[in-house]
């Protein structure tokens, strides 16, 4: 079931109010321009009579439009952000340097509107991406075999209890828990849309999950507990082949995965929900009345929503196909730009 654009004055109206929830879903096409947008772009809006709405960029190219040079209708709204840009370019560049906001206001950016900018982008502070940055760097040199104060050396904290604590945040345990041996492997998978944090035993994936997600360390640590807390760094071959079949899915190469996964967590309705989530085809979206209908429960939509929530293996698991009824793009553990880019990656593979 593909998403079906609501009618035109609704359209027209949420371009008016530069609707975001509709980002990544709708684009507009003005007759008397020539160019196509986002619902959000910040040019003059056009009349009524001039627009032409699509549910794809594609769409709009095959019908004639070329891409209007404000909003960047083909990249995420994020990609479209000069700010954004050059915030990520300089992070990139010295991803150890330890940023303030005195910092980014000396760029001559109003710090408040970064803040806000980058937490409806990614979730998350520009400041705080920069920490997770060298909080990454601190975890892979432990790793790699360094020792504790080595580590936070390297992610650049001056305090060794504050690196224990942010450690434990994002990753579940403290750094000194790490083990070798370990039954259960935790490492980084670096993808387009960011840094994933992997967790596999010898023969199934366990987590995959972008950093942000809200109480990520309390997640990590249920699943730390079923092992008696033996986890390690490392990765075992889930991790391997769940590392070159993302590679593949950006690559457009791939739309579906064959990594196993661990069948041992949720609930029997949440894997229900799970497998369901797995029979969406690469490219289509779902309603969450659409979803609980699939499974044979048309009443059950909030418990589907909670169990779409509850989901701990992003991309894989394509939680990212169910939308609002309305087409609207709803709450993504990873972030709504991802979710926005990921329904985009897949328009491919229809």
């Amino acid at each position: 079931m593909l998403f079906t654009l609501p009618d035109t004055d609704t359209l027209y109206q949420a371009l008016l109010r530069r609707d975001p929830s509709f980002d990544g879903q709708a684009y507009v096409g003005v007759t008397s321009t020539g160019i196509f947008c986002r619902l959000t772009c910040p040019a003059r809006k056009p009349l009524p009579e001039n627009c032409q709405f699509f549910a794809t960029p594609g769409d709009c190219i095959s019908a004639g439009f070329r891409a209007c040079k404000r909003c960047h209708p083909i990249g995420t709204s994020a990609e479209a952000d000069p700010m954004v840009i050059d915030l990520l370019t300089r992070l990139d560049a010295a991803p150890e340097r330890r940023w303030t906001e005195e910092d980014v206001a000396a760029l001559g950016y109003d710090t408040s509107s970064v803040r806000r900018t980058f937490r409806r982008n990614f979730g998350m502070t520009f400041i705080q991406m920069a920490r997770q940055r060298r909080l990454k760097m601190g975890a892979k040199t432990l790793a790699e075999g360094g020792k504790v104060i080595e580590a936070q050396i390297d992610a650049g904290f001056d305090s060794p209890s504050a690196f224990r604590a942010s450690f434990a945040a994002l990753l579940g345990v403290a750094p000194n828990a790490m083990q070798d041996n370990a039954l259960l492997r935790t490492d980084f998978i670096d993808t387009p849309l960011g840094t994933m944090i992997a967790v596999s035993d010898r023969h199934s994936l366990r987590m995959l999950e972008f950093p942000e997600r809200k109480a990520l360390g309390a997640q990590l640590r249920r699943i730390y507990a079923d092992a008696k807390g033996s986890v390690g760094f490392g990765r075992f071959d889930p991790t391997d082949q769940a590392a070159e079949q993302i590679a593949d899915f950006f690559a457009g190469t791939r739309a579906e995965f064959t990594v196993p996964l661990a069948q041992s967590y949720g609930t029997p309705f949440q894997r229900e929900v799970w497998n369901a989530l797995r029979r969406i085809p690469a490219g289509q979206t779902l309603s969450y009345a659409a979803l609980a209908a699939e499974i044979g429960k048309p009443t059950a939509m909030r418990a589907v929503a909670s169990a779409n929530g509850a989901n701990q293996i992003a991309l894989i698991i394509p939680c990212h196909r169910v939308i609002g009824a309305d087409g609207t793009l709803t709450g993504y553990a990873g972030g709504l730009w991802r979710k926005q880019k990921l329904i985009e990656i897949e328009r491919q593979y229809r």
